[in-house]
């Protein structure tokens, strides 16, 4: 499990606040509301029947989300309260227990997109973000994508993304303020960037 216990996740979470992150989504699906914005994103950045990573991917709306759309999803997560709550959920994806640290050789791959979003960068654990970012590249085949959204305002900031994504050999090829591909500016409170390999 490497670093999970000590990632900002863990340590800023109580287990009853992450019992009620792992249900989060699906009371705000039982409200009507759409929860499958990032999974359309990136199923129009992908080719049909790509191989994803959904790196922190939570319960796994997600990694459900782009395997209905017809790609091959892996979703991994450190918390396996979250992996066993979207096992519920969602019992036909292929959801694992992973740090994303240790994700080469356990995660298989390669993968033609790696995705991260929900402001999983801010919760790791302090230090480790530009070793995940290398973990993510052993995975990604060659000009592959990795995406990322979160909050603007975390501690783990856009500066330090785009640092340890060059320091990574990746460039940046978009950025927006939504998932539903507004522009990124000076007032936006989230990102989405895109990084190619």
């Amino acid at each position: 499990m490497g670093q999970s216990s000590s990632t900002r996740w863990f340590t800023e979470r109580s287990e009853r606040q992450r019992r009620e992150y792992a249900q989060r989504f699906v009371r705000i699906a039982a409200d009507g509301a759409d929860i499958d914005g990032e999974a359309r994103l990136i199923d129009a950045m992908a080719s049909p029947g790509s191989s994803i990573l959904d790196a922190g991917c939570g319960a796994g709306r997600i990694t459900h989300a782009l395997g209905l759309r017809g790609h091959r999803v892996i979703g991994v997560d450190a918390d396996p309260l979250l992996i066993d709550a979207g096992r519920e959920q969602h019992p036909e994806a292929d959801l694992r227990v992973l740090d994303l640290v240790d994700l080469a050789p356990d995660v298989g791959g390669p993968f033609d997109l790696v995705v991260c979003t929900g402001n999983v960068m801010p919760f790791v654990q302090p230090g480790t973000e530009r070793s995940i970012l290398g973990a993510m590249a052993s995975v990604l085949v060659p000009s592959g994508r990795a995406v990322f959204g979160f909050h603007v305002d975390r501690a783990y900031t856009l500066h330090d993304l785009d640092q340890d994504a060059a320091a990574t050999g990746w460039r940046l090829e978009h950025r927006f303020g939504t998932w539903n591909l507004d522009p990124f500016t000076s007032e936006s409170d989230w990102a989405v960037s895109v990084f190619r390999g």
